[in-house]
């Protein structure tokens, strides 16, 4: 009808071309009715120029409306028999004769809209069968549209969490110690997002959320800003986390450019997919060359870690949460730390254990050559004046040099 039609749409014009074909009307329809408005979603009809997909009337208008109000039945073989559907213009234009119209409800009982057939005459053998029949392609049509109906709700919701947040310049960002295992100074911080506790969701769910809806990259990009404006707050460097792809956007390139790249380490995720490896490396080269560091987050949770880590050589790998915790008591934990580590150190990659809650995991992690650590044992997130560290016991430094980005 002029314009291309979604595979569900395409579905539900075949069931109405099945509706029209064995009503022998001339036309059959999915109306959607928003408690203003009929707007004709659908259309299968021998008489383009009277029917058109997008066509919308005020729907308290409508035989549709005055069917669902019980001024005129579902089944009209005649129209002319009823002075109630008569008063309304479709009975004008485009003079309708004949009608059979039923509901299509959700599974939760709403009321999407109507599946309809009309003709251009009468038809004294439309009856209740025919009505059975609309019925049955009526729940297969809302079979089909519930989940965009349902989709829609949900980007709908999203959209009204996120809209305001953004628009007050996205989540507030709060810092967390990175310390150094050796000598259990702070060297650096890592800038972690919050959102509204009344959301009741994680931050890396509000970013998923975020992406799903196609505002991502704005959120990711504003939650940089809000880092970056700590800089002047806090010594050391700070720690940003971003997804590859909005590190290749434009909005991304502009904001790392006018930073001190000195002073901040990138983290990209592990679970996050890299689409074009070539278009990262060459976002990335000018901005490591101009003193940026950068670091894989997630180390251990998921198999995509290694492939990042051969591609970009980072200058440092942070150890999963997952595979810390426990540590202490876990062999299998302990022996797979210390083969990232010795991995690491093969490469000349500095290594940083995330989520180190006890001071027994902490003596574990150090014993194994880890070279920074961060998590509750040694402070938890808050404003760059609420920054505190717990010394840890010295041991000898580490054989390299601390890379430019983590020297304090």
């Amino acid at each position: 009808m002029g314009r291309d039609r979604s595979a569900a749409e395409q579905q539900i014009a075949d069931l109405l071309h099945t509706a029209r074909k064995s009503l022998r009307l001339s036309v059959a329809f999915l109306s959607r009715l928003d408690g203003t408005t009929q707007t004709l979603e659908v259309v299968d009809t021998s008489v383009p120029f009277l029917f058109q997909e997008g066509y919308q009337q005020r729907q308290e208008v409508t035989l549709c409306q005055a069917v669902l109000d019980k001024k005129v039945p579902q089944v009209m073989p005649n129209l002319k028999d009823f002075p109630e559907a008569m008063k309304l213009p479709a009975a004008r234009m485009p003079r309708l004769r004949s009608y059979v119209s039923v509901p299509v409800t959700l599974s939760d009982g709403s009321l999407y809209g109507t599946f309809c057939a009309a003709g251009l005459t009468t038809d004294k053998d439309l009856s209740q069968r025919d009505k059975a029949l609309m019925d049955v392609l009526a729940s297969a049509a809302a079979v089909i549209i519930e989940p965009e109906v349902r989709s829609q709700e949900r980007r709908e919701e999203i959209s009204g969490r996120l809209d305001p947040l953004m628009a007050a310049g996205g989540p507030v960002v709060v810092l967390q110690p990175i310390v150094s295992l050796a000598t259990g100074e702070r060297v650096g911080t890592e800038a972690l997002s919050r959102f509204p506790g009344d959301w009741g969701m994680a931050p890396d769910v509000c970013f998923a959320e975020a992406h799903s809806i196609g505002a991502g990259h704005r959120l990711e990009v504003l939650a940089l800003e809000r880092a970056a404006a700590l800089l002047d707050r806090v010594d050391g460097y700070v720690s940003m986390n971003v997804s590859p792809a909005t590190l290749l956007t434009r909005e991304c390139g502009e904001l790392l450019a006018r930073l001190p790249l000195d002073r901040i380490l990138l983290e990209l995720s592990e679970h996050d997919q890299v689409a074009d490896y070539p278009a990262l490396l060459d976002a990335l080269a000018p901005l490591r060359a101009a003193g940026l560091r950068l670091a894989i987050d997630d180390v251990g949770a998921g198999f995509s870690s290694l492939r990042h880590i051969v591609v970009t050589s980072p200058d440092v790998i942070k150890v999963d949460r997952s595979i810390v915790a426990g540590l202490d008591i876990d062999p299998v934990l302990t022996k797979l730390v210390g083969s990232l580590v010795e991995f690491a150190h093969g490469c000349d990659v500095h290594v940083v254990a995330e989520g180190v809650e006890t001071a027994a995991e902490h003596a574990v992690l150090r014993g194994l050559g880890v070279d920074y650590g961060q998590g509750w044992h040694y402070g938890r997130p808050g404003p760059p004046e609420a920054l505190e560290v717990r010394a840890a016991p010295a041991i000898p430094a580490p054989r390299r040099p601390l890379p430019a980005a983590v020297e304090v």
